[in-house]
């Protein structure tokens, strides 16, 4: 790959609690992502080879656990120093911030429906990164319409075990996690009937299929997981039965949050390169920067990067604060949906403005592209995010 000096054109305000602690964690941040992720991100996508030591790694720099509670080995952050580091992270590499914010999100429902016993026994370990998460949610028919989950839990009248049954599409980190939140249903139809089960990756009965052939984003694997008939304890339901639907709901919010940081740090990568490719390109006896058609096209990047980034830091304070979960899902769909159209946008852009040269893989931006396209559509399609803002108003 052409290497080209990437330097910040935007300034990226810290999070409003200002103190040292997370000063020092942006830093960190900063220089993990320059030393850990910057130098691989090529040759594990063309391998599509899951980088686990490299999650271990940001793991043992208590990265994988910011926003959840000191007290069982979280970072006590809040959600907007959180996506701050996923921004970071996705400027270097996408796949390794995706990951970094599926795994928090996987941490989710234990740390916020679990009982103290189970917060307890299981929570330590997945927020230090050394136990990794996924979440099965999504099914062949069920996508952003959760309340049509046909997979089953029925439970034994003997010993309270649930037999789990059916199977789960699109699941990230298939096949390399260590544990899987299960959304079945034990009751009747709709989403009321929904429940979670935490289970281990190594029940019997639960089988990881063939990861899927991605057009990005490759080296974080993507598969369907089958239940056949997986025994799962019942000190393994995570809330009361039939709560399922009320989970989920927090982590679309939290997820669509974390993927708009994620686009607003690929945007930020692709401008980036664009503006110092358009530095060092001459052309008629001067740097095509210098012309305005294409600089206009970097101003454009420029702007609608930074109102990104405003829509998301205002989402995450808008988590923060507390305010209804009515606001917080509207705040995090609207940015959810800007962001990541912007980063398709502003990735197309910077392939044009690099010309032939951004159609080949000598330089990333179209690998960039290609990952772009991935963010409209995960976590809830922007139609969907458009439904939902059209009906908070």
């Amino acid at each position: 790959m052409t290497a080209l000096p990437l330097t910040e054109s935007l300034p990226r305000h810290l999070p409003t609690e200002q103190d040292e602690v997370v000063r020092d964690l942006l830093a960190l941040t900063e220089t993990l992502a320059d030393r850990e992720l910057a130098p691989h991100a090529d040759e594990f996508e063309a391998a599509s080879r899951f980088p686990r030591d490299i999650l271990r790694t940001l793991g043992r720099a208590g990265l994988l656990g910011l926003p959840y509670p000191a007290e069982h080995g979280g970072g006590g952050q809040s959600h907007e120093t959180h996506v701050h580091v996923l921004e970071i992270l996705a400027r270097r590499w996408l796949a390794v911030a995706q990951s970094v914010n599926i795994h928090a999100l996987a941490c989710y429902p234990l740390a916020a429906f679990g009982t103290e016993a189970q917060r307890e026994r299981w929570l330590p370990g997945m927020l230090g990164g050394e136990q990794l998460g996924a979440n099965c949610i999504s099914e062949a028919e069920a996508g952003s319409d959760i309340g049509a989950i046909s997979s089953t839990a029925r439970r034994s009248e003997q010993d309270g075990t649930y037999t789990v049954d059916g199977t789960k599409a699109w699941t990230s980190h298939a096949g390399q996690a260590d544990f899987y939140n299960v959304f079945c249903r034990t009751g009747g139809p709709g989403v009321r009937g929904l429940s979670l089960l935490l289970a281990d990756a190594a029940t019997p009965g639960l089988e990881v299929q063939r990861a899927e052939k991605k057009m990005g984003v490759r080296s974080s694997p993507t598969a369907s997981v089958v239940f056949d008939g997986a025994e799962v304890g019942a000190d393994r339901m995570i809330g009361r039965p039939g709560k399922g639907f009320l989970i989920a709901s927090g982590l679309f919010d939290r997820g669509r949050l974390g993927i708009a940081a994620c686009a607003v740090g690929l945007a930020s990568a692709a401008m980036e390169h664009a503006v110092a490719y358009a530095k060092t390109r001459h052309q008629f006896g001067r740097p095509v920067i210098d012309f305005q058609g294409l600089s206009f096209l970097l101003a454009d990047m420029s702007t609608q990067i930074a109102a990104a980034r405003a829509l998301v830091r205002e989402a995450a304070r808008t988590l923060d604060s507390g305010a209804s979960p009515s606001a917080v899902t509207a705040a995090a769909a609207r940015a959810k949906l800007f962001a990541t159209d912007t980063a398709m946008r502003v990735t197309t852009d910077a392939v044009q403005a690099l010309g032939a040269y951004g159609y080949v893989e000598d330089h990333p931006v179209e690998r960039w592209m290609r990952e772009a396209k991935l963010l409209q559509i995960i976590e809830g399609t922007n139609q969907i995010q458009r439904v939902i803002v059209a009906r908070s108003l």
